[in-house]
């Protein structure tokens, strides 16, 4: 958790406005809620690297220097990222790091950084390389673990911003805490739900040792409503995605810092029993398993340390009531009923037993819930399995037919 320079300002950065930015996650209650690092994205070095063949930041843009400005984000209990890339150049054809992947780890910890986002730009020549994205990654891992190793410090965390290019998922953790799995997230909802929709059919890989990371928040930015920014932000934190402002923070309104900064659903993202995400245990408007990218899964369920969370998603242009079976979702036991706690409105809302409706959920709205269990569920109910299917008596009389 923490913030990231790119959505709100692009190149547009220098050592006043990181510094500003840093204390305003203090002044804000961002570092309180959880936000504590502050990353710096691309545009902050020279366009050539020294005499010495180091990066260099740009003089202007951070007069200080930047072990000086990390010192400063140290002072104020926050953590520090930075930005390269493994090819020859950044995005913006600023150095990248490709064949110079232990100078520039070493660096970037020289400097004070605690965090590296390392980008897909400017890819050499195959004759050159001889290998595949993992194999560029792999490069720069190996020269953190090595400068670690070598120097007795901690590592840089490796944020691998691979675009969902080669399956990530399938084997980033080997490298790394978090690997892209889409294109760039844009401030629109049509953004939003095909972000959401490409991560539904791969939550698995997310874990306390790696996370599926569906980049940077747009909340507070574009024009994204109230509901679609609540949308945005429970499916980024329930399925673990790493959460990273990237909104203007000296104009952020109350919504979108209440957002932000909503406990009960910041809770279920920093379990420190449960790391895994939720995942869709319905599509609802499409056949299970169906992909679509304006109409992505709207009913998902996923464990707890305090109970089973669910997200209910409504990709409708209109209000809709939102009806599930408890027993849809693998968390919950069957015969048992759940009190049911809702992480928006802060609110307990009685006990479920078998069903849950959520009525009138606003377009594109969400409804977060915790249920937990409340013991068994009333004698006498009709019909006795709340899963029909093969439920039989004990004289061998099947109840589904």
């Amino acid at each position: 958790m923490g913030y990231n320079t790119w959505n709100a300002y692009h190149c547009d950065i220098d050592e006043d406005l990181i510094l500003q930015n840093a204390q305003l996650m203090k002044s804000l209650n961002l570092a309180d809620a959880g936000y504590t690092y502050v990353n710096i994205d691309d545009c902050y070095s020279e366009k050539s690297r020294n005499d010495d063949g180091d990066i260099v930041e740009d003089a202007t843009k951070f007069p200080s220097g930047m072990k000086a400005l990390t010192d400063k984000i140290h002072d104020l209990g926050l953590k520090a990222g930075i930005y390269s890339d493994s090819g020859w150049f950044t995005c913006q054809l600023y150095p990248g790091s490709f064949q110079n992947e232990a100078r520039d780890a070493k660096r970037f910890h020289d400097w004070g950084f605690d965090y590296l986002k390392y980008d897909n730009c400017a890819v050499p020549f195959d004759n050159i390389t001889r290998e595949n994205i993992m194999g560029r990654y792999e490069r720069m891992a190996n020269a953190i673990g090595d400068f670690s190793l070598s120097s007795g410090t901690p590592p840089l965390i490796l944020s691998m911003c691979q675009w969902g290019r080669e399956q990530g998922w399938t084997w980033a953790r080997r490298y790394g805490q978090s690997w892209r799995t889409t294109d760039d997230i844009e401030p629109y909802w049509q953004s939003i739900v095909k972000i959401l929709n490409q991560n539904s059919f791969y939550t698995w890989a997310t874990d306390f040792y790696g996370h599926n990371d569906m980049d940077i928040l747009e909340i507070g930015n574009g024009p994204l409503t109230y509901e679609e920014a609540k949308s945005h932000f429970t499916a980024w934190a329930l399925l673990k995605s790493p959460l990273l402002i990237g909104t203007h923070l000296a104009s952020a309104t109350k919504e979108t810092l209440e957002i932000l900064t909503n406990p009960e659903i910041i809770a279920i993202h920093q379990d420190s029993v449960v790391g895994t995400s939720i995942s869709p245990f319905r599509w609802g408007i499409n056949p299970d398993w169906v992909s679509n990218d304006t109409h992505p899964a709207q009913y998902w369920s996923g464990e707890s340390q305090n109970g089973t969370v669910f997200m209910l998603l409504n990709t409708l242009d209109e209000p809709a009531d939102m009806f599930f079976k408890l027993a849809e979702s693998p968390w919950i036991r069957a015969g048992r009923q759940y009190t049911v706690r809702d992480l928006w409105t802060h609110t307990d809302n009685g006990t479920a037993v078998r069903n849950f409706t959520a009525h009138a959920v606003p377009p594109h709205g969400v409804v977060a819930l915790l249920l937990q269990d409340a013991g068994d569920e009333p004698d006498g109910l009709w019909p006795p399995c709340a899963v029909l299917e093969w439920c039989m008596h004990s004289n061998g009389t099947r109840i589904d037919e």
